[in-house]
């Protein structure tokens, strides 16, 4: 399995052009991901309690990791007692990986951001997977997963 998962299609529908990309990831890759980034960068963040955001960067927060909000109308405002940020360029500490909680559409613009800043990890949540913007973080060297909720992993992953 290379680099830790495995790439399937699924054909949406009657046309070959309505195809959905399946990555199933070991769970050795996720653990492995879970356990080396220290500090985590979440596009997307929001104040709303009620937000998935939120609940992931409170769930990342009590497992230890450092959490840098970013959401350019949320910009210098705390969340979770983390300042927030406009983008990416704008966090002065080392990011490792990137958490993102946009739209598939701005899937590539965060993963050139994220590679611009030296990122180790392109995380996507659930239901966001862009192809293109994948491929690219894995030609400049950072590991990807896509359509996947880092909380859940840590509920069913136990780390050492």
């Amino acid at each position: 399995m290379r680099q830790g998962f495995k790439v399937r299609q699924l054909l949406n529908g009657s046309s070959s052009n309505n195809i959905k990309m399946i990555v199933d990831y070991s769970e050795s890759y996720i653990k492995e991901i879970l356990k080396e980034v220290k500090a985590i960068a979440v596009v997307g963040a929001s104040a709303n309690q009620n937000r998935d955001s939120y609940k992931v960067m409170q769930a990342l927060i009590q497992h230890g990791y450092q959490i840098f909000p970013i959401n350019p109308n949320e910009e210098g405002n705390p969340i979770l007692g983390q300042l927030c940020y406009a983008d990416l360029s704008s966090v002065s500490g080392k990011i490792d990986m990137v958490d993102v909680f946009r739209t598939a559409d701005a899937v590539m613009g965060v993963t050139k951001e994220a590679i611009k800043i030296g990122a180790k990890v392109l995380w996507t949540q659930l239901g966001i997977v862009n192809e293109e913007a994948s491929e690219l973080a894995k030609k400049a060297g950072l590991k990807v997963i896509m359509d996947r909720c880092p909380k859940i992993e840590l509920a069913k992953t136990i780390l050492d």
